[in-house]
């Protein structure tokens, strides 16, 4: 796989040691020996460790996540609106916390230390979920956890490389391969266990594959070089003078892990934490009903409030360079929110659509069709990645995986037609249509981003982002439709959904593995996780909107489909329009 442009170098202050920067290619001119003794052909062993603990990570997740609105409405009885404005409300603070989280690892913890924390107690939150009596002490750490571990093990992966390494950009695209590798198989284990063996057992799996991660970080952190390490220890500043490593691991030991005075100040945050999540609930009680009675003004106001907090920690100390560029992050994040809450529907609103308006009875020639797309999918794979250096046997495995499940379809389509029978599928599992071309895709949106930047057509990150969200409207115009024909004959083709996921696809993948890395490359090392913090907070408030914006829509009688289509295009070509000042401001990272 290959990368899309320059980096910043988020552990080492911007130095790279190098006389002149790197070939477009990343690699070093023939004949020439690296200037660092290390080869420059693949990627650094630790981005394996992030990717996998990642992956666990987000089984974990979205495992929960397909569950929870089905969960609400079939077990807990609540009503649609009731259930995605729970929905709403988790999904926006699982992203909202990253703030802080951010902060904390920066200042006072390092990002490792946070990683296991957040671990921890979205471990302990999952296994909460397995009794609706702790329903919401289980959101709770779930939401507390996620804090401390998205934001840094995401910002970890930029800290890896050097400035100006040309990888960075692919790195993050194979990063978030793993985010979607993780979230392929949840739904449809988690979804499965869940919706057809019950409840307790589709939440423990998610509890099992959150354990999983926690154990691939700390058994993989050698790999990871100084990165991550508490702020103030020296062997992190010696490293990161240096540069950041690129192909091999440095050497391990004591000084590139965490030591056991680290460990107590993780469990020490964990318990601190989970008391928090348990006096935050107690108080809610009484809080909740002020906070509804509230006047909008006032709670328009703390609002502003927390973004000035925010703002003013970023901008403190930057010059004029880092000021601008602090300020595309925020002005993008704005237009993130626009993305994210129509993206979001497919938790809520279009998992119930998957439940109750969709024929989810496939016989054998809808399996063939779903075989032939995962076989493409297995073939795109190999075909991208069959000159990839490193991590070989994982993306050999990757594509035998997808070729397992494609015969697995054909086999299940066979008997289906020789028995005349169908074959059901769980509402949950359609969650998986995304992750799985996502997973088959990302190393093709990779190499375009690579052809793009050699030649005259380089894309910026703010066109790549307005793509994407035109694209997604394009979607809801689809499912528009679907609805549509829904309404009209009591129940759509499961053919209608399965576009839609495949058209938002492509639209989150111009969008979200080139925003993380635009985070990561624009602000300045002293916030990074803060920013990275802000820009997964702007999802905060996307996934608000997408859990209420049905019932807010309902009361002026407007089709929350045809919305969509409107809330994404219209945004979309303003950023357009400010695309050449966004540009300029980015001063060369664009």
């Amino acid at each position: 796989m290959t990368t899309n442009g320059g980096g910043r170098d988020d552990e080492g202050g911007g130095k790279t040691g190098a006389s002149e920067p790197p070939p477009r290619s990343g690699k070093a001119p023939k004949g020439s020996a690296p200037e660092d003794g290390l080869p420059k052909e693949g990627h650094p062993s630790g981005l394996y460790t992030l990717f996998g603990a990642e992956a666990w990570e987000r089984f974990s997740y979205y495992g929960m996540r397909a569950l929870l609105v089905l969960y609400l409405v079939k077990k807990i009885g609540l009503s649609k609106e009731n259930a995605l404005e729970i929905y709403g409300i988790y999904t926006g603070l699982v992203y909202l916390t990253p703030l802080l989280g951010g902060y904390l690892a920066d200042k006072f913890l390092g990002r490792r230390k946070a990683v296991l924390i957040g671990g921890i107690v979205m471990a302990l939150g999952q296994l909460a979920l397995t009794s609706p009596t702790l329903l919401y002490t289980g959101l709770g750490l779930l939401i507390a956890g996620n804090g401390f571990f998205k934001p840094n093990i995401s910002t970890m992966v930029g800290g890896l490389y050097r400035e100006g390494d040309l990888r960075r950009d692919g790195a993050f695209t194979i990063f978030y391969m793993g985010i979607n590798l993780g979230a392929l198989y949840s739904p449809i284990v988690c979804g499965f266990l869940g919706e057809q063996v019950s409840w307790a057992v589709g939440f423990g799996a998610a509890a099992v594959g959150m354990v999983a991660g926690l154990l691939q970080f700390v058994l993989g952190q050698k790999r990871l070089g100084a990165t991550g390490l508490p702020p103030g220890r020296a062997a992190e500043k010696e490293r990161a003078q240096a540069g950041a490593y690129r192909s091999s691991d440095l050497p391990g030991g004591p000084a590139t892990s965490l030591v056991s005075r680290d460990y107590v100040d993780v469990a020490i945050w964990t318990g601190g934490t989970v008391a928090l999540v348990w006096g935050l609930l107690l108080a809610s009680k009484s809080l909740a009903p002020m906070w509804a009675g509230m006047p909008g003004a006032v709670k328009g106001l703390l609002v502003v409030a927390i973004l000035g907090v925010a703002f003013f920690q970023l901008f403190r100390g930057s010059n004029k360079v880092e000021a601008q560029q602090i300020a595309v992050i925020i002005v993008l994040c704005a237009f993130n929110i626009f993305f994210w809450m129509g993206f979001e529907q497919a938790g809520g609103t279009m998992t119930l659509f998957a439940d109750s308006q969709t024929d989810r009875n496939l016989g054998g020639l809808g399996l063939f069709v779903i075989a032939g797309v995962i076989a493409a999918c297995a073939y795109n794979f190999w075909r991208s990645t069959k000159d990839e250096v490193s991590g070989r046997l994982l993306w050999t495995a990757l594509t035998g995986m997808f070729g397992l499940m494609a015969g697995a379809a054909v086999a299940l389509g066979i008997y289906n037609l020789a028995t005349g029978k169908a074959t059901n599928i769980p509402a949950s599992q359609f969650q998986a249509i995304n992750p799985l071309l996502i997973v088959a895709l990302a190393p093709t949106f990779s190499n375009l981003w690579e052809k793009l930047d050699q030649g005259r057509f380089r894309t910026s990150t703010p066109t790549k982002m307005a793509v994407g969200m035109v694209i997604l409207g394009l979607g809801f115009g689809v499912l528009f439709l679907g609805q549509k024909v829904a309404i009209a004959t009591g129940s759509a083709s499961a053919g209608w959904l399965g576009a839609v996921y495949g058209i938002h696809t492509i639209g989150e993948l111009c969008l979200s593995p080139i925003g993380l890395s635009m985070v990561t490359k624009l602000a300045p090392p002293r916030v990074s996780s803060l920013a990275m913090g802000l820009w997964l907070g702007s999802s905060a408030v996307a996934n608000y909107l997408a859990g209420t914006l049905e019932s807010m829509l309902s009361t002026v009688q407007v089709p929350i489909y045809l919305f969509l289509v409107a809330s994404s295009v219209g945004p979309a070509l303003l950023l357009l329009a400010l695309t050449p000042i966004l540009k300029k401001w980015m001063h060369g990272k664009a």
